[in-house]
């Protein structure tokens, strides 16, 4: 494409296709993220001569969809919102941008539309994709009753998806597989209700990673809930689909599971009382998961690493410790109400009354539409600023 472009300079279309093979070749590993600029720059100089271009705008949110290069899409994302024709994927891209950085009403608008579309095209496997994204968003804003809403919306939706149709639209099957799993177990976690998160039950589908989100929330769950013969088993189930996998030659999604495994075995460590062990454990996972990107079917991992561990070191009681992960999952994972939450109540025992202060005042901000009488964080959050 490189080549087919240089022989074709006054070629618009050959520069945005040579700008589409270096996105998509980018190797999740590299942290400079040099094939992401280069198509990005090559697709801004385009952009600013076509503004009303759905293509390019659609690209650069695709280019710069990793966390460190995010903002530099919010143009695009917003100007796409605007331009987007009323094809279903078309209508949930800027998504993308908005969960980066952390923007969940935006979020939440893109996606409903999304959704809406879909539904009236029978895109299925596209609907449930635009439902995950919009089920991550509520959760994020405390609406956890519309979050509940999608939970069992998309177990209808899911009865009438046949992978095996061809339909139009940019999401496959693995999308809509995905979904199915990680919609409930975002319900489960995302709320700490670890006991109903350990009852998840999989499904086996032709897609290994997908089946194992629901064992990484039963693991979750069953470790955080004192059942450890649950926590074993799923733990067993991860590194099983793990195995396949990696003789599937899908590296970057054994690589996945791994992590999700290793989350798993640390929590289950640390609830059978060796600290030590969990502690090391989940520092190498947050390493892990440093070094590699999120896939585009997902908004975000079910439970960020470094979230994980600074819930760890808080139950630990080493409060200045856990602010210091919480503060690193903010980085890659704006506006998270968990990490917001644990940040300021870390703060907040650390003695740092006004970084506790700030950081419950953004979760306010965030979540100032979460249900009514919800979650007690809100309430503790709402005391905390009022009081000071």
């Amino acid at each position: 494409m490189a080549d087919l472009s240089s022989r074709y300079p006054d070629d618009e279309e050959a520069a945005i296709f040579h700008a589409l093979a270096l996105a998509a070749s980018a190797d999740p590993a590299d942290k400079t993220y040099a094939r992401q600029l280069q198509a990005g720059a090559i697709l801004e100089k385009l952009f600013a001569h076509h503004p009303d271009h759905p293509g390019l705008a659609h690209y650069i949110i695709h280019a710069y969809d990793v966390a460190p290069l995010a903002a530099r899409a919010v143009g695009a994302a917003r100007r796409y919102a605007e331009i987007a024709p009323s094809a279903p994927h078309a209508l949930h891209m800027p998504s993308h941008t908005f969960t980066r950085v952390g923007y969940w009403q935006d979020s939440i608008a893109a996606n409903r539309a999304a959704a809406a579309a879909s539904d009236r095209e029978g895109q299925i496997a596209e609907e449930l994709h635009a439902m995950d994204y919009l089920t991550y968003a509520y959760l994020q804003r405390g609406q956890d009753r519309a979050a509940l809403s999608m939970v069992r919306s998309a177990g209808e939706v899911f009865s009438r998806f046949d992978p095996k149709v061809l339909l139009s639209g940019a999401a496959g099957p693995p999308a809509g597989y995905f979904a199915h799993a990680a919609i409930p177990a975002r319900y489960c976690l995302e709320r700490r209700a670890w006991a109903d998160a350990a009852k998840l039950e999989p499904l086996a589908t032709p897609f290994p990673y997908t089946d194992a989100i629901t064992y990484l929330a039963r693991g979750l769950g069953a470790a955080r809930a004192g059942d450890a013969a649950t926590a074993r088993s799923a733990l067993d189930s991860l590194g099983q689909l793990q195995q396949q996998l990696s003789s599937m030659k899908e590296s970057y999604w054994a690589n996945q599971v791994e992590i999700q495994r290793q989350e798993v075995s640390a929590w289950l460590a640390f609830a059978q009382g060796d600290q030590e062990k969990a502690l090391r454990s989940m520092r190498a996972v947050a390493e892990m998961e440093d070094g590699t990107e999120k896939s585009a079917v997902t908004p975000g991992p079910l439970k960020p690493a470094h979230e994980l561990l600074g819930e760890m070191l808080l139950e630990l009681k080493r409060p200045a410790d856990a602010l210091k992960e919480f503060e690193a999952t903010l980085n890659k994972e704006p506006n998270r109400f968990w990490a917001l939450y644990g940040a300021a109540k870390s703060a907040k025992l650390a003695g740092d009354e006004r970084t506790s202060r700030d950081y419950f005042r953004k979760l306010l901000k965030v979540a100032d539409s979460g249900d009514e009488h919800g979650r007690p964080e809100l309430a503790e959050a709402i005391r905390e600023t009022k009081s000071n």
